[in-house]
């Protein structure tokens, strides 16, 4: 029963939130995809981001987007690259119910950004952020990473945490002082239960916040 509410909530809600008559050409308009990791050039800060359940392109439109635009904002536009997961992770419903909140898949495409990040720009310094079921997804692939490459992650953030009851507001092995945790009041997700309100679609005003808090981090380490 709580997992159709979660079915029937979303979809509504979403709907509500979110229609897009021309899928490929919003996407694109309102950043929903962002691919300046794997196409781009290295920068001195990667921002990688993993999108909500049912959210569009790889980035979604909620927090994904304006988090990127307010870290740009905050350590200029030709340092940081953002980055969404995408790849296995397709953002379905369903997942949500599994152990982890989302599927292996999903964790293994983020974990192989933050190991690309790492290779790949060995100088530059890694961010992070999920939104619903993608903070499942960083907080499962930030535990997965050899020690190397989790001491290049300087920040995350988190929105609507799935596993914030589980992993007590924090991520496993992982400097809780490094994680910020944005949960609205009467947002149920944060409660660990699959119950979406629509408190659970207010984190847009978060994001400058939360750019700040990745910037600090930065600046930092």
């Amino acid at each position: 029963m709580v997992f159709r509410s979660l079915i029937v909530s979303a979809l509504a809600a979403l709907a509500v939130a979110s229609p897009i008559a021309e899928p490929a050409l919003e996407a694109r308009q309102l950043g929903m995809t962002q691919n300046e990791l794997s196409q781009g050039s290295c920068r001195d800060v990667t921002f990688i981001f993993a999108r909500g359940s049912t959210e569009m392109g790889n980035m979604g439109s909620v927090v994904g987007p304006p988090t990127c635009s307010a870290l740009k904002s905050k350590l200029g536009s030709d340092k940081v690259a953002c980055q969404g997961v995408g790849g296995l992770y397709s953002g379905g419903l369903m997942q949500n119910a599994l152990p982890q909140n989302t599927d292996p898949g999903a964790i293994s495409t983020a974990k192989g950004l933050f190991e690309k990040a790492a290779s790949k720009c060995p100088n530059t310094k890694i961010v992070a952020g999920g939104y619903s079921q993608g903070s499942a997804v960083i907080d499962n692939a930030v535990q997965q990473l050899s020690s190397d490459v989790k001491d290049k992650v300087k920040g995350v953030v988190f929105y609507g945490f799935t596993r914030n009851l589980q992993d007590h507001g924090q991520i496993p092995n992982y400097p809780k002082d490094n994680v910020k945790v944005f949960c609205a009041m009467g947002d149920l997700v944060c409660d660990g239960t699959l119950i979406v309100t629509a408190a659970h679609l207010t984190y847009t005003i978060n994001a400058p916040e939360a750019a700040s808090f990745l910037a600090q981090k930065v600046q930092s380490g």
